[in-house]
């Protein structure tokens, strides 16, 4: 009996293993079709996928770059989208931020504004491709507002001269009707601060409120607070410990704030001039004293009573979840709320008239 099982696998074993290789061989062989048929299934689902319109009513921030100029490939540079109703703002725009917001399914065409914390070149280095997106996806009439306080303008201005010519082979290629040219570029709209914080707009139930924060040598920097419908988040840009933002951000759902740690910079520093980089080594010296750590992250959250935490910009580079607990060190501690390190594509929506936070994935 058992040799009669053995003769059994043997056979069926041999012929399982015959159609898994004929199996291969022919979906090498069809290779080229099957790639096709996927890529086309892929791209009809694709473009159909509209993150915005599908949100609740609600306040909502996503995290469309949670990196820093030092590289990292799974994190773009900073950059955070706020939707609140049928608005949406875009915070930040680093480096792979406006594709990063493309491939979480929110299109650039429906920002009604960027908005800048400072002039700093990772905030600001992903600018033209969102100006162009907010263009092109949306056959927009009207160039991009982008907020920022004294000094957008030059940004603003320099961006629209080094697209300028672009723009002429966008409309003489596609025609007006799908890139009007009333609609490119983007347009300043800098706002005086008003002391330690100043309303920068109202509209449809949101209220942006722009507060000082200490990022110096660079100045102006500041971070927003958004209010909506009973809900209300704050974002910190770059910023040592602020005394400011724990006023201004009092009794927020979520902040969303910078952090570095000395510790592990202090690492690559040490490597840097062991392998000669004087000047690498120096930067990551200098970095260190405008920034927020984790723990003083927690303890603004804390004094501030806010609801969540949320870690972005992260530096240095975090190329795995097993070094998030090296990052934070002792922060939980210094927190009662959740802390969650950022990571590009989350998503958290504050529903109107509840007191819940929800999160998700759109990458």
């Amino acid at each position: 009996e058992r040799s009669l099982i053995v003769v059994w696998f043997k056979r069926f074993g041999l012929v399982a293993v015959v159609l898994v290789l004929i199996g291969a061989l022919a979906a090498y062989a069809l290779q080229a079709r099957l790639g096709t048929w996927l890529f086309e299934r892929g791209t009809a689902q694709r473009m159909v996928v509209d993150n915005v319109a599908k949100r609740d009513d609600g306040l909502h921030v996503g995290l469309c770059g949670t990196g820093s100029p030092m590289p990292n490939l799974d994190r773009a540079g900073p950059c955070n989208v706020v939707i609140a109703g049928k608005q949406m703002y875009v915070v930040d725009i680093g480096e792979g931020g406006g594709e990063t917001l493309n491939v979480m399914g929110i299109s650039p065409g429906k920002a009604n504004g960027l908005l800048l914390t400072h002039f700093h070149s990772d905030h600001i280095d992903g600018f033209g491709p969102l100006m162009l997106y907010h263009w092109t996806r949306g056959s927009s009439i009207a160039p991009l507002p982008v907020y920022g306080p004294k000094g957008v303008e030059a940004v603003v201005a320099g961006f629209n001269a080094a697209y300028a010519t672009d723009n002429t082979y966008r409309i003489a290629h596609h025609g007006p009707q799908v890139v009007p040219p009333s609609g490119a570029g983007a347009i300043a709209r800098p706002f005086e601060m008003a002391g330690s914080a100043t309303i920068v707009l109202q509209r449809d139930g949101l209220k942006i409120t722009a507060f000082t924060v200490n990022h110096d040598p660079i100045k102006p920097s500041v971070g927003y607070r958004f209010d909506y419908k009973g809900r209300s988040l704050c974002i910190s840009g770059d910023t040592k410990k602020s005394p400011n933002l724990e006023a201004v951000c009092k009794g927020v759902d979520i902040l969303v704030h910078e952090a570095l740690n000395p510790a592990l910079v202090q690492k690559m520093e040490a490597a840097a001039a062991a392998n000669g980089q004087a000047g690498a080594a120096k930067i990551m010296h200098d970095i260190q004293d405008y920034h927020t750590t984790p723990q003083e992250a927690a303890e603004s959250a804390q004094a501030a009573a806010v609801g969540m935490l949320v870690l972005s910009h992260l530096v240095p580079p975090l190329p795995s979840r097993w070094l998030y607990a090296a990052f934070l060190g002792d922060a939980k501690s210094r927190f009662s709320g959740p802390i969650v390190v950022g990571e590009d594509g989350m998503m958290f929506s504050l529903p109107a008239g509840s007191k819940t936070i929800n999160r998700t994935r759109l990458m």
